[in-house]
């Protein structure tokens, strides 16, 4: 019988937010930049880091992902909370983005573990790209 080598998770996939130029100023203030925003989906986990913000979850707890937009910029920009669904929005374009959603709600916007929020949307240059890796198989 032949040994065979565990299979090993693969590495996970980044998505980098989209910056609108309008706006790069503003976030950078509050610590949103390129280089301290990403989606990270992995075959175990979700990680969104928001500059100081972070939202965690395991795969499979993200149970849909929805694209939307164009946004309106007063609600779209900047770490916000949805006052219709308790969603966290962690906007830095107003032209597209993607609504993942929980099973299980889960804390971003404030520390510690309340609130929780049933979904998250975000900004990302692709959304199209990781709205299919969240419908994909892990791995």
């Amino acid at each position: 019988m032949a040994h065979r080598e565990p299979v090993r998770p693969g590495p996970a996939r980044r998505f980098a937010f989209r910056f609108d130029r309008a706006f790069r100023l503003p976030l950078a203030l509050l610590g949103i930049r390129p280089e301290t925003a990403r989606v990270e989906l992995g075959p175990d986990e979700l990680v969104v880091r928001f500059g100081p913000w972070l939202l965690r979850t395991a795969r499979d707890n993200v149970t849909g992902a929805e694209l939307g937009g164009p946004y309106r910029w007063w609600r779209a920009i900047g770490p916000h909370l949805s006052l219709t669904d308790g969603g966290a929005t962690f906007g830095s374009s107003a032209v597209a983005g993607v609504c993942l959603r929980f099973a299980t709600p889960v804390p971003a916007l404030a520390p510690g573990p309340w609130p929780r929020h049933p979904s998250v949307t975000v900004t990302v240059t692709d959304p199209e790209a990781l709205r299919d890796a969240v419908g994909a198989p892990p791995g």
